[in-house]
């Protein structure tokens, strides 16, 4: 007999599951129903939550979502999609809608069945984006429409209303630009390699070919060439071979180390010496003149000097308002708030308990029994009693949290997409609404990149000829969502920028410790905190295809190592499912996102605990669950 407590939703849930699994052809895939956005993630699949109701649209939702992702899961190669993938932002984004409207299509071509349970969840998304509303394809974003067409002609299928109004805006103009490469849709929709050439025409046929970047195809041909000309070159000796072989080791291969390519320039220095003083009296400087050299150029690091940015130029610290209209930070704020709302509960509890131990504080603490101050009036019963006693006076002593500033650094690459990224906002949240009750001053930053694997700065770099060993190879984008002196309701509907799709990208985290410890050093405040909240170590694959593979990582260790070292600032990090103790002194690794909101609010009450045993047990914590 079942337990009347069971939840009707469950043998749903475990159905759709299985079938997810065996349509994604991987048993091994780990589905979970969860409140944050639906996504694929390595292993694990993330599906719209079931209530007990079952409502039907809940049901419809939660199928139609399930098949697109194992469909992605299916027919979708990372690799290839990699390979081709565009630079540019736009590009990108019609190239990812493009792909997936083929995984969708080659599906219900095959399983027919998914067709219907599709079409609920575009209608369902469509429904929440206002599609259906819209009256201008420019208030449409050409990609998605550009997705729909596609997936409309591979199945001969209408859309759902809104998405069949999205569609037909920006279908004349689709049509008008790229009709001729869509003619050759149909013959390639079971092969991804062909169907990413494709996407890279259409994507060009609508204006956008200078964000395709280099043709992956013709670097191949490009480098196919150059080994056929080595080989040529080997067999055939010639009189100048040896001074060719002299400057090919001068210049210095991309096999050899970087220490066999600083010897050798240490050794070019120093035939250049050698050279200067054979020249004799003619090449010395005449008395009191000293050469005219440029200034050195300023380093790009204060923790390290050597280490080198390509292009600065693109880089990016703008404000979370100047990422998005109004409109749309006040629908993602909303959206962000309706996905948390049942983890709300639990954080502002936890934050009530910071508040707690904040304003116990804050009650008045005296010195007493002092020479000089506000005369304390309790005392004076002796002095009337013995005129003789000396008056007594008291002084308030300043509470130790007063006067400060704390920093709340936030990654926002990509693989805090979903639910790490949606408990980091509204933690960041809830803190900086606690902390500002008591007066303390709260900054919310963010860190991620403006594009992926390489922005601007790769392809100067690209233009350039490719020079070996040329740094940071990205463009930054450092994000203010609320600054210091902001209050919270005016930044409040900032922290839904988070939830922007394509916001999240990749992390240099030593530039950004770098960026905020800046910021704070020139705080007023005679206290400041910088808590730093990641779930990985620095990742830029266009950075670390070129350079060192441990780039980044070592910057990273510098910079904290002078924040240290300098000591005006607290340093203290929270690891999600990753180990940060190995970067900081002062750090907690949480293994589970939902730890998040106790282990912030933990940690920033042990740093204003006055008990120095209390503020040691928590910070000597390295790691939670």
């Amino acid at each position: 007999m079942s337990n009347p407590s069971d939840n009707p939703a469950d043998a749903f849930k475990k159905a759709l599951s299985e079938a997810t699994k065996v349509m994604a052809n991987d048993p091994e895939l780990n589905v979970s129903y969860s409140v944050d956005p639906a996504g694929l993630s390595g292993d694990a699949m993330r599906l719209p939550q079931v209530s007990r109701r079952m409502t039907r649209d809940e049901v419809l939702l939660a199928r139609g979502t399930a098949d697109a992702l194992a469909l992605n899961r299916r027919y979708h190669n990372g690799q290839t999609h990699a390979r081709y993938a565009p630079k540019g932002e736009m590009a990108r984004e019609l190239y990812e809608a493009m792909e997936t409207a083929r995984c969708e299509a080659v599906g219900a071509r095959d399983m027919p069945g998914t067709a219907g349970n599709i079409d609920a969840k575009i209608g369902h998304e469509a429904m929440r984006k206002g599609y259906d509303q819209v009256k201008q394809a420019s208030d449409a974003p050409l990609s998605v429409a550009a997705g729909y067409l596609i997936r409309h002609m591979a199945t001969g299928r209408d859309l759902p209303s809104g998405a069949q109004n999205v569609m037909e805006l920006w279908q004349p103009f689709i049509e008008q630009q790229a009709g001729g490469t869509l003619d050759n849709l149909e013959g390639i929709l079971d092969d991804q390699a062909s169907f990413s050439k494709f996407a890279r025409q259409i994507i060009k046929d609508l204006g956008y070919g200078d964000q395709l970047g280099d043709d992956p195809d013709q670097i191949d041909d490009d480098q196919q060439d150059e080994a056929e000309d080595g080989g040529e070159e080997e067999q055939e000796p010639d009189s100048t071979g040896q001074d060719d072989q002299d400057n090919e080791e001068s210049e210095g291969t991309p096999e050899q180390s970087q220490d066999e390519q600083q010897d050798a320039s240490q050794a070019e220095v120093s035939m250049d010496e050698m050279a200067d003083q054979e020249l004799g009296e003619e090449a010395e400087m005449p008395d009191g003149e000293a050469p005219l050299e440029p200034p050195a150029p300023q380093p790009f690091s204060d923790a390290d000097p050597d280490y080198l940015v390509y292009m600065p130029d693109h880089d990016e610290e703008i404000r979370a308002e100047d990422l998005a209209e109004p409109v749309e930070l006040e629908r993602l704020r909303a959206y962000l708030d309706q996905q948390l709302e049942p983890l709300k509960g639990a954080v502002s509890r936890l934050a009530n308990k910071l508040q707690r131990r904040l304003q116990a504080q804050q009650n008045r603490s005296w010195e007493f029994d002092l020479e000089e101050g506000t005369l304390d009036a309790g005392r004076l019963a002796r002095v009337v009693a013995n005129p003789t006693t000396p008056l007594s006076f008291k002084v308030e002593k300043d509470t130790e949290f007063r006067d400060t500033c704390v920093t709340l650094l936030l990654d926002n690459s990509g693989s805090m997409r979903g639910r790490p990224i949606s408990i980091a906002a509204i933690c960041a949240d809830v803190l900086a609404r606690t902390l500002e009750r008591c007066n303390v001053k709260v900054e919310i930053l963010g860190f991620t990149t403006r594009a992926w694997k390489g922005g601007q700065a790769r392809e100067a770099w690209l233009n350039d000829g490719r020079p070996q060993q040329p740094g940071r190879l990205n463009d930054l984008r450092h994000i203010i969502y609320k600054s210091a002196d902001a209050p919270w309701r005016r930044a409040r509907p900032n922290l839904g920028l988070m939830m922007k799709e394509g916001l999240l990208k990749e992390n240099i985290d030593g530039e950004a410790l770098e960026w905020a410890h800046r910021r704070m050093a020139a705080r007023p405040e005679a206290r400041k905190i910088l808590m730093v909240i990641s779930d990985g170590a620095p990742v830029d694959d266009s950075t670390l295809s070129v350079n060192p593979a441990n780039y980044l990582e070592k910057h990273l260790r510098d910079v904290i190592a002078m924040v240290e070292k300098r000591r005006a600032v607290e340093l203290l990090a929270i690891g999600i499912g990753h180990d940060v103790t190995r970067y900081y002194d002062r750090a907690v690794t949480i293994t589970d996102v939902d730890q998040l909101a106790g282990a912030m609010t933990e940690q920033l009450a042990a740093l204003f605990d006055s008990d120095p045993r209390a503020r040691a047990r928590v910070m000597g914590m390295r790691r939670v669950g």
